[in-house]
């Protein structure tokens, strides 16, 4: 009982934070220390999402659809390259230095050579948040299977434990943690992907739709498409954040 009070106590001092920043936001637009054109107020946000919100969340729609398919791509892919070039020495050893630099490169440089391959809409949005969320996750993932207690995996092996076993019953329980912490880096990484597609060259999805508000310079409603995406990234990373806890007791 006390952990729920306290809890909804924490809940109550973090809405009311967020009140209060509108409120003061809602202040400074009023007095005009702001340039409405630039930083509109709170109010004239809510009723520019009246306007576009139907438009929004379809776009919304359309770019988290995008966003899952390229996540489950960055997931598979992250967690089986970071498990196989981790768990292997030799293999560690030499692509280890292409890893960390490949990860290092700025993505935002293979874009074009993406939309050129690929052109516009869907595919490359898909794989360019796919490449944006893959790097994080295997990294973290080979850090984690790097690190794993040799000692666990000698008792394993002297108890007869097969390969298939090993990674099961040792070493995926063991990185759970990593894991999780690799996918919520990886979603945020492949919505940005998918919007910076959708951005620069897209012909749907809400980049297209917050580009296209930024050209018309239309603050409001730019500002209305900013917060929707937020929430939805916010709530999304929350949810995984519920996974997480969920999973805790499986950690080895």
């Amino acid at each position: 009982m006390e952990r729920v009070v306290s809890r909804l106590r924490v809940h109550g001092l973090q809405v009311l934070s967020v009140l209060a920043a509108l409120a003061l936001w809602e202040g400074v637009a009023r007095a005009g220390w702001v340039d409405p054109l630039f930083v509109p107020a709170p109010s004239s946000v809510g009723a520019a999402f009246r306007t576009i919100g139907g438009a929004a969340l379809a776009a919304l729609g359309d770019t988290l659809g995008k966003t899952a398919i390229a996540y489950v791509l960055a997931v598979i892919l992250g967690v089986g390259a970071g498990l196989a070039v981790g768990s292997v020495r030799l293999l560690r050893d030499v692509l280890n230095p292409f890893v960390i630099a490949l990860y290092g490169i700025p993505k935002i440089l293979v874009l074009p050579w993406i939309v050129l391959l690929l052109g516009y809409g869907t595919a490359p949005a898909v794989f360019y948040g796919t490449v944006h969320g893959l790097f994080p996750v295997m990294v973290l993932v080979m850090g984690a299977v790097r690190d794993v207690d040799r000692t666990l995996v000698t008792v394993a092996r002297s108890y007869g434990a097969t390969t298939w076993q090993l990674y099961w019953k040792v070493l995926l329980p063991a990185i759970v943690p990593s894991v999780l912490a690799g996918m919520r880096l990886g979603i945020v990484f492949c919505l940005l992907g998918v919007l910076v597609v959708e951005m620069f060259a897209g012909v749907r999805g809400m980049g297209y739709v917050m580009s296209s508000l930024a050209n018309g310079f239309r603050a409001p409603e730019l500002f209305a498409a900013t917060g929707l995406v937020s929430a939805a990234s916010i709530a999304i990373v929350l949810g995984l954040d519920h996974v997480n806890e969920r999973l805790s007791h499986w950690r080895g």
